[in-house]
């Protein structure tokens, strides 16, 4: 028994041993003890990955994008006009009319409004024009195994974009989105698809590419299971008191204070908040003044689709612009 037992791992050792030969990512022990490890461990044969991985073109241009992305380079000033623009808002309307009945029914079961599924979008990809053109398994290799910083999440990202790969029955390298591997109209990256995705039309497939139905209740789903307050609001404008101490507050977009923590230190709302009352502290920079506003649960939530409260504030505004432009069309 032992000896039919030591086959199989011989021939499986010989083959591996060869490794990587062509392309740019060749005769790298770091892939191929990554090829290795996946070969061990999922659906995935050895030939299968080392012809995947013979074919990829390190994408060098990415690492630029890494170090400078929008949301750390950008003050608000100059980030809010990026996303919040005329046409953004007419196509979100447009978007919204087309999909009414389907987003309404998705709002229903979720609580997320739907304005808030197509901003998310609307951001994202302008309502799927700009899905990326950067193929996503060579970016996620690229990342993986020259760009330090960030290696071990994307490894992980890599990883789990060939689980999803076999899963969806995509073929890896024909599979186009961002600089950093999201994915199609909510630009989901691969561990996100994995974990949040559903399939909305009842098709057997989770298809965020083409299908409107997977897409909507996907981006609800996303927020549904970050913890997603319905009816309860996203974030309040404040102001700022004369002789205000709001310098010695740490702004974020964690609800780390309390209401009355903001009051107490000079900041004030048209709008009732309970003294209790969880908030984030959120500042953003003007041109020549800070404004700031208090971030609630669901601001928090949001930006767990991107960690910036840049982002945040750009979805919500949009999002109460287009439901405000959906209102005058009744």
């Amino acid at each position: 028994m032992k000896r039919l037992l030591t086959i199989p791992l011989l021939f499986f050792t010989i083959n591996l041993s060869a490794g990587i030969t062509m392309g740019d990512y060749k005769n790298r022990d770091d892939v191929d003890a990554f090829v290795s490890r996946m070969a061990e461990t999922t659906d995935y044969s050895v030939d299968e990955l080392v012809d995947l991985f013979s074919q990829v073109k390190k994408q060098e241009h990415l690492f630029e994008r890494l170090d400078r992305p929008a949301e750390k380079e950008l003050q608000w000033h100059q980030y809010r006009p990026i996303f919040i623009k005329e046409k953004r808002i007419a196509e979100g309307v447009k978007f919204w009319r087309k999909h009414e009945n389907l987003l309404k029914q998705v709002s229903m079961n979720t609580g997320v409004p739907e304005e808030i599924i197509v901003a998310i979008i609307g951001v994202e990809t302008f309502y799927g024009i700009y899905k990326g053109k950067d193929p996503v398994f060579d970016s996620l290799v690229t990342i993986s195994f020259d760009y330090p910083k960030r290696a071990k999440f994307f490894t992980r990202e890599l990883e789990e974009f060939l689980l999803l790969a076999k899963e969806q029955n995509f073929k890896p390298r024909e599979v186009m989105g961002s600089y950093a591997g999201a994915m199609g109209m909510p630009q989901f990256i691969s561990s996100s698809y994995r974990s949040y995705a559903v399939d909305g039309d009842g098709d057997g497939r989770k298809n965020l590419f083409d299908s409107i139905a997977d897409i909507t209740a996907s981006v609800a789903n996303y927020f549904v299971r970050h913890g997603w307050k319905p009816n309860e609001a996203v974030a309040k404008p404040l102001i700022a008191v004369t002789n205000n101490s709001v310098a010695e507050l740490e702004p974020g977009v964690k609800t780390s204070y309390k209401w009355s923590d903001l009051t107490r230190h000079g900041l004030a709302s048209k709008h009732r908040i309970k003294d209790e009352t969880p908030v984030a502290l959120v500042k953003l920079e003007q041109k020549n003044h800070a404004e700031y506003w208090a971030g609630l649960k669901n601001f928090y939530v949001i930006t767990r689709y991107n960690h910036s409260e840049l982002y945040a504030m750009a979805v919500y505004q949009l999002s109460i612009l287009i439901k405000a432009r959906m209102k005058l069309k009744e």
